[in-house]
């Protein structure tokens, strides 16, 4: 079933009185690959944890499809909206590989015919079946950024939330995140600093500052302004200064 996400004028305010979020707006549609991007503490990391209820709005509203988020709609709209986080550690915590991509099937009572059928299948699409008996600590940081990806691939949400999924990856292990991002079908919203992957993969960015949208249009435009960029902390892209260089 497709959907969008919504978010609706949304505040966010942590118990320190630090406000994250001021009047966010934007729509997230079906199929769309976009990138959010900004300085640190733009407030990228806590529009991310309200897109499945991690966080609960200070005001505004998130909205997937139609249900708007709340502690009545939390588990079906966590069904819909998958989260993979910046550090793997956060999310594997069972004993072997199998056990924590399964982790999330079974929680959805699915029969173990469809709970296996799940974990191979996820397992596949970040070529890594063969360690399904591995613990998760036995593996590179790679892995378990890959790992950490296909527990939530199997549980096949509609939208794919990632934190910086390419963060301290040697360039052997970039190369094949960008590679398994590019081969994904569904619709995806990935907070980065690494505007290179975003060049090449993604192509809507929206860039907030200070809680708030700073601008939101296509990558390529967005992504050769050099003024707006360094207005919020951002270079220019690999690319970009490549083709700048020839030109002169």
């Amino acid at each position: 079933m497709s959907c969008s996400i919504v978010y609706n004028d949304v505040h966010f305010t942590y118990q320190d009185g630090t406000e994250a979020l001021r009047g966010l707006s934007f729509t997230l549609a079906h199929g769309e690959h976009v990138a959010l991007l900004g300085p640190n503490g733009a407030g990228k990391s806590t529009a991310m944890l309200l897109s499945n209820g991690v966080l609960m709005p200070t005001s505004g509203e998130v909205c997937v499809g139609d249900l708007t988020l709340s502690k009545e709609t939390l588990v079906r709209i966590r069904q819909r909206v998958g989260l993979v986080f910046q550090d793997p550690d956060d999310q594997l915590f069972m004993t072997t590989v199998y056990d924590d991509v399964a982790f999330g099937p079974r929680n959805m009572k699915l029969p173990k015919e469809e709970v296996d059928k799940r974990v191979g299948e996820a397992l596949a699409a970040v070529s890594l079946e063969h360690i399904s008996k591995k613990a998760p600590q036995d593996l590179s940081f790679g892995q378990k950024k890959r790992i950490a990806l296909a527990t939530i691939l199997a549980m096949q949400p509609d939208f794919l939330i990632l934190d910086e999924p390419s963060s301290n990856l040697d360039p052997q292990g970039r190369r094949s995140m960008m590679a398994l991002l590019g081969s994904i079908d569904a619709t995806l919203l990935i907070a980065t600093h690494d505007l290179d992957l975003v060049w090449e993969l993604l192509p809507r960015s929206i860039i907030i500052d200070e809680g708030r949208i700073a601008a939101d249009g296509p990558t390529q435009d967005l992504l050769q302004n050099e003024a707006l960029l360094a207005a919020h902390g951002l270079e220019l892209p690999s690319a970009v200064r490549y083709k700048a260089m020839g030109a002169q």
